[in-house]
């Protein structure tokens, strides 16, 4: 059986963006793919929503579930959104400024991922695409202005675009082995 490559999307925990999640959710729903987020709200939420609800989608909802931060074997406070498929239960608390601290989960969002798009968002957002850049993994940033994510890394490409969002995710999609 074929492996349904994995297209991360990460963005604000707390904002929806919901035109950019949705128009990003419903193609890739169609792109035969799995999608994986966070597992929260804002971004998380409505780019889940929006590819759950496609009809004819061979992939799952994945989220990487961050912990309470007063107990390990709890998930955080919100956690998982209802559109999440398959979530993946972790120990690690830190998420937002602490993200690319060991103890956070973004490292797993990264390297989970064979290509991974980037949504408005802040502090947490930014710490993924700077371990994005670190680990070389294929991304883009889908934002109107940088300021969308403040620190972006000068690493990482970014567009207001959605027509080189797709083709970015579909050249780096067609180097993946399935």
């Amino acid at each position: 059986m074929a492996r349904l490559p994995i297209v991360g999307v990460m963005g604000s925990g707390s904002e929806a963006h919901e035109r950019r999640a949705q128009q990003v959710g419903s193609w890739l729903a169609t792109e035969g793919v799995h999608l994986l987020t966070g597992g929260g709200g804002g971004v998380m939420t409505a780019v889940s929503k929006a590819f759950h609800e496609t009809a004819g989608r061979r992939g799952l909802v994945i989220g990487v579930i961050p912990s309470s931060a007063s107990d390990p074997a709890e998930p955080k406070r919100g956690y998982p959104n209802s559109w999440v498929e398959i979530p993946i239960f972790t120990h690690l608390p830190l998420t937002g400024e602490r993200g690319a601290d060991p103890l956070s989960r973004n490292a797993i969002n990264l390297l989970s991922s064979d290509v991974v798009i980037f949504l408005p968002g802040a502090a947490g957002t930014a710490s993924e695409a700077h371990l994005a850049v670190a680990y070389e993994r294929p991304a883009i940033a889908y934002i109107l202005s940088r300021s969308e994510i403040p620190n972006l890394p000068a690493g990482l490409p970014d567009t207001a675009s959605f027509d080189e969002v797709q083709r970015v995710v579909r050249a780096a999609l067609s180097r993946v082995e399935r």
